[in-house]
């Protein structure tokens, strides 16, 4: 298995939906991501195996120097084999890149040991409304 990483990387909607689906366990959705991200995103990272869309991370911006790991998705039989920590090193190398200062992530406690132990981001303090 030889993964490839790309940032900005070229993909069909249909597959992300599918990934995104998989990821967050909701039903495909129609969602445009090309055109959001392209509106709303500093960039993302896209993993393939081959021709498939194996994993993907989102890096939104606030159009300065704060960026922000949104979607981290890596498909369930590709799992457990580096392939998230990769994309997020790849996300925290374009954000680099674009001269951000700051990478922001926001999780759930299960992915706790993913972010801070195999992506190396640190604890902070950090406030939150539901909407």
């Amino acid at each position: 298995m030889t993964i490839m990483y790309e940032w900005r990387g070229g993909f069909e909607n249909a597959s992300l939906n599918a990934l995104h689906a998989e990821g967050f366990d909701h039903p495909v959705l129609d969602i445009d991501w090309r055109a959001q991200l392209h509106r709303h995103s500093l960039g993302w990272v896209c993993a393939r195996d081959g021709a498939d869309l194996v994993g993907f991370v989102n890096v939104a911006w606030d159009g300065g120097v704060h960026a922000f790991i949104l979607d981290t998705l890596v498909r369930a039989e590709h799992r457990r084999r580096g392939i998230g920590t990769a994309l997020v090193a790849a996300a925290v190398a374009g954000a680099r890149d674009a001269r951000c200062e700051w990478l922001h992530v926001d999780f759930d406690d299960d992915m706790r040991a993913f972010y801070f132990d195999a992506c190396g981001f640190r604890p902070t303090e950090a406030g939150l409304i539901p909407l």
